[in-house]
């Protein structure tokens, strides 16, 4: 409804996808979109004003900041790849059903309109080393989504890989857990998993912020602000 809204309103079709994701960012940054009888619903400004206790000299505070495809190519089409950090866990395992959950649910449907091949390191079916495929696809993919949930230690090394050669990145994380501080200076999408009814009215919502991080992440002039690059800015890496 609202990408037909915007297309009436003059806005290319090109861009309608772009302009809705942008407007329902924006909505939940200023506190105009809640979850009210289940579903996400956009609320009058008198509305939240309303639910506004003021405070004296009250501080603003920043905001917070299983369909798996199998690479089979010998040659990976790295420019056309989303390589997807994430704790994985053993089958059927609470990690393994979460990362399942983001993966198929937020990551994919988030990335599809970029024509980019989301693969993560279970996907990977090519002969030889599998840590050095994951470091491959960490280094030369156009575009990596880290999930820093669970604080686990292989996503967090990976991470670290990516964070060093200054590349598109968007991290999320589990709305509970604590983003740890060497990584909280990157904004981070908070995903609330602790009961399915509050997942479930947002979904979309998830879906248009990685959306928009990632359209701003894969922009020509982005440049790729790093905990590594603040405090070495003149490091470079080259990949041979």
């Amino acid at each position: 409804m609202l990408i037909d809204a915007v297309k009436d309103l003059g806005i290319d079709s090109a861009h309608a996808v772009e302009a809705v994701e942008t407007f329902v960012v924006n909505l939940t940054f200023v506190g105009l979109l809640k979850t009210l009888s289940g579903a996400e619903r956009i609320i009058p400004m008198d509305m939240l004003l309303d639910s506004i206790t003021p405070t004296p000299a009250t501080a603003a505070r920043p905001l917070p900041m299983q369909s798996t495809s199998v690479t089979t190519s010998e040659h990976a089409a790295y420019e056309a790849t989303c390589f997807y950090i994430a704790p994985i866990g053993d089958e059927a395992s609470e990690t393994r059903k979460h990362s399942d959950l983001f993966l198929g649910t937020i990551v994919e449907p988030a990335i599809e309109q970029f024509q980019l091949k989301v693969v993560r390191a279970d996907a990977i079916d090519k002969p030889g080393v599998i840590t050095r495929q994951i470091i491959e696809y960490i280094m030369r993919s156009r575009l990596v989504i880290a999930d820093l949930s669970f604080h686990n230690p292989n996503v967090f090394y990976e991470l670290a890989l990516r964070h060093a050669i200054k590349l598109p990145i968007v991290q999320i994380i589990r709305a509970s857990d604590r983003i740890p501080f060497d990584v909280n200076q990157m904004r981070t999408i908070p995903i609330d998993t602790s009961d399915i009814y509050s997942f479930a009215p947002k979904i979309e919502t998830y879906r248009a912020e990685v959306a928009n991080h990632v359209r701003r992440a894969l922009e020509p002039d982005h440049v790729v602000d790093t905990p590594i690059s603040t405090y070495f800015p003149n490091m470079v890496v080259a990949l041979q």
